[in-house]
């Protein structure tokens, strides 16, 4: 091989090293996931059995039970939506920050990962993926965000 083609393989790859970091640049976890990025219907996810799918509610913490401290530390609470449907929100607080000043008929709106169970379902990946293979959740309360 010449000097000349050398110089060009070397050429064209600094350009697609160049190309590869711009595009991995603009990676999100959404464009690999199969999960819906777009909330859904709680009702008829529900009414379906339907689990693994992006969702977002916002409702009224109407009860705080005690941290899961097996494995992943998760902070546990239950809401209440406005259309009456109950949710166990398990937030890792070993991936998040833990929500201190959360108490008992306090707003939040909470985007995560709903698994249906015959108590109503439980969202958790109420974080960011450090692997960036899932798309990031969160919960929102008293103008703060917790992911």
């Amino acid at each position: 091989m010449s000097k000349t083609t050398r110089q060009k393989h070397r050429i064209w790859l600094i350009i697609a090293f160049i190309i590869i970091g711009y595009a991995a640049s603009k990676y999100t976890p959404e464009q690999t996931t199969l999960r819906s990025p777009s909330p859904s219907n709680l009702e008829q996810l529900i009414e379906q059995n339907q689990s693994n799918v992006q969702l977002e509610i916002t409702g009224n913490v109407i009860k705080l039970l005690a941290d899961d401290l097996d494995g992943s530390r998760h902070q546990k609470f239950i809401v209440k939506t406005a259309d009456g449907h109950t949710l166990l929100i398990s937030h890792n607080i070993d991936l998040a920050p833990r929500i201190e000043a959360l108490k008992v008929d306090d707003e939040v709106t909470v985007h995560g990962e709903y698994e249906w169970n015959k108590k109503g379902g439980v969202m958790h990946w109420t974080h960011r993926d450090p692997a960036k293979r899932h798309i990031d959740g969160w919960i929102k309360h008293q103008g703060k965000t917790y992911q």
